[in-house]
């Protein structure tokens, strides 16, 4: 089981990219998968093709406001998220013919994510020895490697895009990584679709960490997500599928 986690600042793509990463793992039949969407847009579940209300699954910020606001239950003596673990497989798990999916959701009450990110992380520890592979959707910005979600992963993408604050933003999340103790085999670099090619050799030159290459421009893969549909659809020449194939394979993700 390997643990693959997509950050970037808002903007750069990072949820299509986890969504057409998840379209490669099942062309090559590495599957069962494990999606999380850490985001609170809550997107990726929508650009793979699953709708979790109609599927009649809530997210875990809603299953502790029902627990622990609606339902009035309390959160002395055993930890709130051991209570709502059962909660979480039967309403809050989405499993389908290739992959599960499960998302944190929206702020459940005013304050930090403690609660839902403790709920997840707990999940995450008894689930992922289930899958091949699980693939991690964060927030935009650093928040998932403050919160400590994973304190294990395998490999770290980094989304560009074409400015300072995004170059900053690498150096940044690299050092945040090290400072809270988590734990990776490699730290990459990828530019994201609005990312020019020739800015390819700056990326390279001044950041010290393995650039892959950039995820192509794709009008067909922008339609689909105005239009709210899943990007599994779209065909295995698309541009954009296309560079997040050679993406991975460089990662060393091949077919076996």
């Amino acid at each position: 089981m390997k643990t693959l986690v997509t950050i970037g600042r808002g903007g750069t793509g990072k949820t299509s990219f986890v969504a057409l990463t998840t379209k490669y793992f099942i062309e090559i039949g590495e599957t069962p998968l494990l999606l999380v969407d850490a985001d609170s847009d809550q997107n990726l579940s929508e650009m793979v093709g699953v709708d979790l209300k109609e599927k009649g699954k809530r997210t875990i910020s809603e299953l502790l406001v029902e627990t622990f606001l609606e339902e009035g239950g309390t959160t002395v003596g055993v930890p709130p998220t051991k209570r709502i673990e059962s909660k979480i497989w039967a309403h809050g798990m989405y499993e389908g013919e290739f992959f599960d999916l499960i998302a944190v959701g929206t702020k459940w009450v005013e304050g930090c994510y403690c609660m839902p990110n403790a709920a997840l992380k707990g999940a995450l520890d008894a689930l992922t020895k289930n899958y091949q592979y699980v693939l991690i959707d964060s927030p935009a910005g650093l928040e998932h490697l403050n919160r400590r979600i994973t304190s294990k992963v395998d490999d770290i993408f980094d989304i560009i895009d074409p400015s300072k604050k995004s170059f900053d933003h690498v150096e940044r999340a690299h050092r945040i990584a090290k400072e809270v103790k988590i734990a990776f085999q490699n730290f990459y670099v990828v530019g994201g679709f609005r990312f020019p090619e020739n800015l390819q050799t700056q990326a390279e030159s001044e950041l010290k960490f393995k650039y892959l290459g950039k995820v192509a421009r794709d009008e067909l893969v922008e339609e689909h997500v105005l239009a709210g549909k899943s990007l599994l659809d779209v065909p295995s020449d698309s541009p954009a599928y296309v560079s997040v194939k050679k993406i991975l394979e460089k990662a060393g993700y091949k077919k076996q």
